[in-house]
């Protein structure tokens, strides 16, 4: 049986900020990040991503709906998958948008990181 559990943050006070859904199911943590994930915006991101205190972490972040994603965005990526990885977890990027999908492809975190088309791929085991 799924586990589901909702949180939401609502989006910030730039005109272009950013909202993240927190969501739990069969203990995989979802994020849905709408918006621009910029140095403005990243603290959001981080906050949310914070699993200090999970054991092997499941993340998803699904990233359909980010317009925009710039260094800020690419460190917090890094910085969460070194953390998830080092506890036993992954981290996997769910239907990235083609602005997102080329920054990821250019600086290469997509060899890095598992990369899926759509949120149910990347919910998939």
């Amino acid at each position: 049986m799924a586990e589901n559990h909702r949180t939401e943050t609502t989006p910030a006070e730039q005109p272009h900020g950013l909202s993240v859904v927190a969501a739990t199911t069969d203990g995989i943590h979802v994020l849905t990040v709408t918006g621009e994930i910029d140095h403005h915006t990243g603290d959001q991101l981080r906050r949310a991503l914070d699993v200090t205190d999970a054991v092997r972490p499941h993340i998803v972040i699904d990233l359909h709906q980010v317009t925009f994603m710039d260094s800020s965005g690419i460190n917090i990526l890094i910085t969460t998958h070194q953390k998830v990885t080092a506890a036993g977890g992954w981290l996997r990027l769910a239907a990235p948008t083609h602005p997102v999908q080329r920054v990821l492809q250019l600086v290469g975190i997509d060899q890095l990181i598992d990369c899926h088309p759509t949120l149910r791929h990347a919910l998939t085991p």
